[in-house]
């Protein structure tokens, strides 16, 4: 199957086409851009195709990253492949952001720690076990502070390996001999880790696919106080 991989949940916009029957990637982009994804993705994915060879009618699936990550990224990430699967025919699905950068690591053996900048020192984190080949979800995905993350790494985990645009900072802040941060190529949003956590996963209908922010968006905080001061 050709599974077409899409990534716009923070500042790089990244696409890949991968072959599930060869487990090969024929080609990917990716890139930093201050530029909207919106005007940057769909020319990507074309561009993509193109080099491959393939159209994208070829394709058996799509899989995006859908969340946790920037509220205009993952809206335009996720809208663009809705309209892409309604329009070929194909299926669908959307995958952690946090997974997918564990994916961008497969090769490590051990936990591996994916954290992202929320807001403050708040962060998204999920940590992982992996074998070199696949990963295993070992906590639940959350937005907690980074004090309270370093706090279960030490007395939970140990040695780990961190990944995600808050692992520098991170890394930095609570410098431990256990903890080795991911090299540059694996520690960003890729589309790669995308597909190689999607080619797993269960496709379903464009209809059912959603954002996963892990916090409320303004609207929902906004109805929330305008809730609470009627009543």
């Amino acid at each position: 199957m050709l599974l077409l991989g899409i990534d716009t949940s923070g500042k790089t916009a990244s696409a890949a086409l991968f072959d599930s029957e060869t487990e090969l990637f024929l080609a990917q982009s990716t890139v930093y851009t201050q530029k909207t994804h919106s005007q940057v993705i769909m020319p990507m994915v074309n561009d993509i195709m193109a080099q491959a060879g393939k159209e994208l009618s070829d394709l058996g699936g799509i899989a995006v990253a859908n969340g946790p990550g920037s509220y205009t990224g993952l809206r335009i990430g996720v809208a663009a492949v809705k309209a892409l699967s309604f329009g070929l025919g194909v299926k669908c699905c959307g995958v952690s952001t946090l997974l997918g950068l564990a994916c961008n690591n497969l090769a490590y053996k051990g936990h591996i720690c994916s954290i992202m900048k929320a807001r403050g020192e708040l962060v998204y984190t999920c940590t992982y076990k992996s074998d070199g080949f696949c990963v295993e979800q070992v906590t639940e995905e959350q937005m907690i502070s980074r004090d309270e993350l370093a706090e279960y790494l030490a007395l939970n985990v140990g040695e780990a390996m961190l990944c995600g645009d808050g692992a520098a900072d991170f890394y930095n802040t609570y410098s431990s001999p256990a903890f080795v941060i991911a090299p540059p190529q694996g520690r960003l949003q890729s589309a790669v880790g995308v597909c190689l956590a999607g080619v797993s996963r269960k496709l379903t209908e464009p209809d059912s696919l959603e954002v996963s922010y892990l916090q409320k968006v303004k609207a929902e905080k906004d109805l929330e106080e305008k809730n609470k001061n009627l009543a």
